[in-house]
């Protein structure tokens, strides 16, 4: 009868580090997954709001251009001299611009 009841308390231990196990993965999961896909996306989103007209910009298709207008979901980007494309917003990459615009105001002017 003793060896049933240690039998019983020792699978009940399991089940509970089974649930911690899991509980444990799905933390894991969130803190190097989906945080900081959330945070990328609340930081996209804010530099797609801070878009301002002159700026220059680099989409994700590659293209080199400057802002001429920005609507809610457009933007009129100036490729060359008259050559004018538009835009959604969402084309617009962020890193490829931050870096466009950093070494922009680093360069001497002549």
């Amino acid at each position: 009868m003793l060896t049933i009841l240690l039998q019983a308390s020792a699978e009940n231990t399991n089940v509970y580090a089974n649930f911690l196990f899991i509980g444990l993965i799905i933390l894991v999961f969130y803190f190097f997954m989906l945080r900081p896909q959330q945070k990328k996306a609340k930081d996209q989103k804010k530099f797609r709001e801070e878009l301002k007209r002159g700026m220059n910009v680099v989409t994700i298709g590659g293209l080199h251009g400057r802002l001429l207008s920005i609507d809610d979901d457009t933007v009129w980007i100036e490729v060359d001299k008259g050559i004018k494309l538009k835009f959604d917003k969402i084309a617009i990459a962020m890193e490829p611009t931050s870096r466009v615009n950093a070494n922009a105001s680093t360069e001497p002017t002549t």
